[in-house]
Formats: C-alpha cells, structure tokens, sequence
C-alpha cells in the first residue's frame, strides 16, 4: 500500500480504540483542547517510527515537510513534543487492547526474550549522569556486548506480536527475570538456554501453571525429547525475528533520552508502531511479521 493510505489506515485505527480507551481513563479532565488532536499526535508517531524516525524532531520536520495537508494543524514542534510525552499511558493502554482484541493476549504458548538496552557507550558509563540508581552494567552473551543500560524483556504470541515489553535491570541473568517476563500469564513458554533453571522450571509448573521449555546444555545428561527441541528452536527463531525487527527497523537499542519517563514513553511508542503493524497484517491476510514490505517505498 502507499505511504498516504497506511497513514489513513493507522489513522482510523487509532481513532476507534483511542475513543474505547479514553471512555475509561479520560485524558483530560479541564482546560481547552490541543489544536492537534491526540489522535493525530499518535498516528504521526506509529507512523514516524515505522517509516525510521526515532525523535520527536524528525518525525515533527517529516510530517510538517510532508503531509501538512493531513495535518493542518501541526504548527508548533514544541507543543507536538510535549502533548507526544504525556499520552505514553494512552499509547500503552491501545497496545494492550489491540493484543487482546486481536485475541493474540490469549494466545496458550508465549515465547519469551531479552535484548540489551544500552542507555551510553561503556567506556561513558562512569562518568554518565543519565539514570542515577537506574541504569546498570550488563552482559549479552549471544552478542559477546558488554554494556551499561537496561534489558527490554519480551514475550510474544505465535505470530509475533508483542504481549508484553517490561523494562529489566541490566544485571542480573535471564533466569532471575523469569517473575516479570511471565507476570499473569499461563501455559507454555519456550525460551532459550540463558533461562536455563531447574528449580523455577519445577516451581513454575507447580505454583504458576506455567510450563518452561528450554533446551538443554550439552553436558546435561537428562535432555528433553527431540520432538521439544525442536519445538522450541522454531519459536526461538520467530521471537529474534521480532527482536531483530525492533533492532534494526525500530532502532530500539540507540534510544536516547536523560531520564526513565521520557526513555520508555519512547520505548512504548515503537513497540506500539510494531503491534499496530503486525495488527494490519493479520487485518490484510498478510504473514503477520512482514513488515517490510507492507508500504511500498
């Protein structure tokens, strides 16, 4: 599809789950309204984001060089930043209902993950201000990175789409993570080595109903059956698919900001642009992770 029917499409969507949203948590509750509706504000950033623009200013330039006449009333970039910051709750809450009405929130076997988020240069991080007691050093093994920031955790459906994205402490192992990656959710998850646990593999089973798939180390002696691993090597390969879309398209390892609440309203708002997209693929009858090709250049 073009670039002006994609920003029609997103825009329509927006705006019928914005109105379900705010019907429960209003936005405003006194003053004049902004002269740039929140759904406008919103399509602009899923669609920036989509089309490569990772901040506010460039997405502002593009759509004010650009598509003006969509948005007549797109002036100000300082206002456009702003009101851009304050909606992450509304931006978060649509991701949410997009997971659950497209039924994927439901969905009985999740795939979990983790990417490194580094916030600076290593060789910064001691003498960098940004996220006092926030920020911490980390270790990727599968990228050989030593790095000081975050990890992203995420879990997502069969068809790629993100369920949920919390923000983790960059330190500790995969492992000890287990609790925020699963929080509310039941039934099979299949990961990688790194979450590797035989006692929270039990203690999950038992308390939590939730079934743990990891595939073995070498010098394990009990393994799992063939049949299990290759399960699980499958939907390993769709959640670093997701995550290599995020990475390169979304550019979420180079998110820059100086302080937690603008980091990850920055944060939701890419992960929403990605829901949104793989949302339209199953609206289109499309594979759902191809992203690519989903507006013509």
């Amino acid at each position: 599809m073009s670039r002006d029917y994609f920003i029609i499409m997103v825009y329509c969507l927006v705006c019928e789950h914005y109105q379900a949203v705010i019907t429960q948590h209003p936005v405003r509750r006194g003053g004049f309204p902004p002269a740039l509706s929140d759904e406008e504000v919103i399509t602009m950033e899923i669609c920036g984001e989509y089309f490569g623009y990772d901040e506010d200013e460039d997405i502002y330039d593009y759509f004010r060089s650009h598509y003006q006449h969509f948005f007549p009333q797109l002036r100000e970039r300082t206002g456009f930043v702003r009101q851009a910051a304050n909606l992450w709750q509304v931006k978060a809450m649509i991701q949410q209902r997009l997971t659950q009405i497209s039924g994927q929130a439901a969905d009985w076997l999740q795939v979990i993950d983790t990417l490194p988020m580094p916030v600076c240069t290593y060789t910064r991080a001691r003498r960098d201000r940004c996220f006092p007691g926030e920020a911490d050093y980390g270790y990727c093994e599968a990228k050989k990175l030593h790095y000081y920031g975050f990890k992203l955790g995420l879990r997502i459906s069969r068809v790629g789409m993100i369920i949920a994205y919390p923000l983790l402490p960059a330190r500790p192992h995969d492992s000890q993570l287990l609790d925020d990656l699963i929080a509310g959710f039941e039934g099979v998850v299949p990961a990688d080595k790194a979450f590797l646990d035989a006692f929270r593999q039990e203690n999950l089973a038992q308390k939590r109903h939730v079934e743990l798939v990891v595939p073995a180390r070498k010098n394990m002696q009990t393994k799992p059956p063939v049949a299990i691993i290759k399960m699980c090597r499958r939907w390993r390969k769709l959640v670093e698919t997701v995550g290599s879309h995020l990475t390169e398209r979304y550019h979420i390892a180079q998110t820059r900001a100086h302080d937690l609440w603008h980091y990850q309203h920055r944060l939701i708002r890419k992960v929403l642009s990605h829901t949104v997209c793989v949302f339209i693929n199953l609206q289109l009858g499309r594979p759902p992770l191809h992203l690519d090709d989903l507006v013509a250049s």
